[in-house]
C-alpha cells in the first residue's frame, strides 16, 4: 500500500511539472533552437544518452533544434597517437596541414556520428553534416598566423530548413570550405553563433562547464543585456575563457537571434530545464529591446 501511494505521489507530481510545462510548450512551438554541444560531456555515455533525449524532446514538442558540436579533447588525443605536436597561439589551435586532416576526421567522422547515433537511439531522426555541405559554413582565414581557422562569411541555411522540414534534427560539425579548396577548423561557439544568426534563431544555447557568466563576487548572474556584458567585460569582470563565448553572444544577437544562454551542460536535463521552467539554467543575454525570460504567466 505504501509502495502504491509513493507511485502515485511521483505521477502527480509528473502530471503537475508537465502541466506547468504547458506555457512553455506554447511558447516555443516552432521555434528554432541552436545549442552548442562539447566539453567533457562529449565523452560520457550516460551524459550523451541525456542530452540526446533532451534534443529529442524539443523535436517532439515541436522545436527546431539544431546541433552544434565541438571535439577538441578527442582531436588531441588521435593527434597524440599519429605523433602530430598541437600548437597554441593566443588560446588558439594552430591548424597547419596535416592538423586540419585530422580536426575532419574526428569532427565530421568520429564525433558528428557519435552524436546522431545518440539522438536516432532516443528515438529521434538526426543527420549529420558539415559546414561543407550544400556550403552551409564558407569561411575566410580567421588569423594567417593561424594557418586553417576559419571565420564564417557566407551562410547558405536552406539545407537546415529543408531537414527541419523533413522532421530531422541536423547535427553539424564544425568544419567548413574556403574559396579556393581549403578546409577550415572553425571554432565551436563562433560556428554556433554563426549558425543562430544566419536563421534568426530564438535561443542559443552554449553548454559549457561552468554555471554561466558570474558577477565580482562569483555569483551567477541570470540575466543580462548586451550592453551590460561589454561594461562587465570593460571593468575585467568577464574574463579569460568566458570573453569569447560571450563575444560569440553578442555577436548572435547582433545577427538577430532572439537571446542567448551560456548554461551548465553537465546539469542533468540542462536544456529542458532552461526552455521549459521560470528558473532557467543559466545566463540569459538578449538586447535591452527583448523581453526577459518567458515565465509562465507570458503563456
Amino acid at each position: 500500500m505504501k509502495k502504491q501511494l509513493l507511485n502515485m505521489r511521483d505521477s502527480i507530481a509528473t502530471a503537475r511539472t508537465l502541466n506547468e510545462a504547458l506555457p512553455y510548450l506554447q511558447r516555443y512551438s516552432g521555434a528554432t533552437v541552436v545549442v552548442k554541444f562539447g566539453g567533457n560531456a562529449m565523452g560520457d555515455d550516460d551524459a550523451m544518452e541525456e542530452f540526446a533525449q533532451d534534443i529529442v524532446f524539443m523535436r517532439q514538442v515541436g522545436l527546431n533544434p539544431v546541433v552544434v558540436h565541438g571535439g577538441g579533447p578527442m582531436i588531441n588525443s588521435l593527434l597524440a597517437k599519429l605523433g602530430i605536436k598541437s600548437k597554441f597561439l593566443r588560446g588558439k589551435r594552430v591548424t597547419d596541414a596535416a592538423t586540419v586532416e585530422v580536426v575532419e576526421m574526428v569532427l565530421s567522422g568520429l564525433v558528428n556520428k557519435r552524436i546522431v547515433q545518440a539522438l536516432n537511439d532516443a528515438g529521434g531522426r538526426a543527420v549529420g553534416i558539415s559546414g561543407k555541405d550544400d556550403d552551409l559554413m564558407v569561411c575566410d582565414y580567421d588569423d594567417p598566423e593561424l594557418g586553417f581557422v576559419g571565420r564564417p562569411r557566407d551562410m547558405r541555411v536552406q539545407v537546415l530548413h529543408d531537414l527541419f522540414k523533413a522532421g530531422i534534427i541536423p547535427v553539424v560539425a564544425p568544419v567548413a570550405p574556403g574559396d579556393n579548396g581549403e578546409t577550415f577548423n572553425v571554432n565551436g561557439d563562433t560556428a554556433a553563433g554563426a549558425i543562430a544568426g544566419a536563421l534568426k534563431a530564438d535561443r542559443l544555447l552554449l553548454l559549457t562547464d561552468v554555471a554561466g557568466v558570474k558577477d565580482a563576487d562569483g555569483a551567477v548572474i541570470t540575466q543580462l543585456t548586451t550592453q551590460e556584458v561589454r561594461d562587465l567585460t570593460d571593468q575585467g569582470v568577464i574574463s579569460g575563457g568566458m570573453i569569447p563565448k560571450t563575444e560569440t553572444a553578442l555577436m548572435a544577437i547582433e545577427q538577430g537571434v532572439r537571446a542567448v544562454v551560456i548554461l551548465d551542460g553537465r546539469i542533468q536535463n540542462a536544456c529542458l530545464l532552461e526552455l521549459f521552467t521560470d528558473h532557467g539554467a543559466g545566463s540569459l543575454i538578449r538586447s535591452p529591446n527583448t523581453p526577459a525570460r518567458v515565465t509562465a504567466s507570458d503563456g
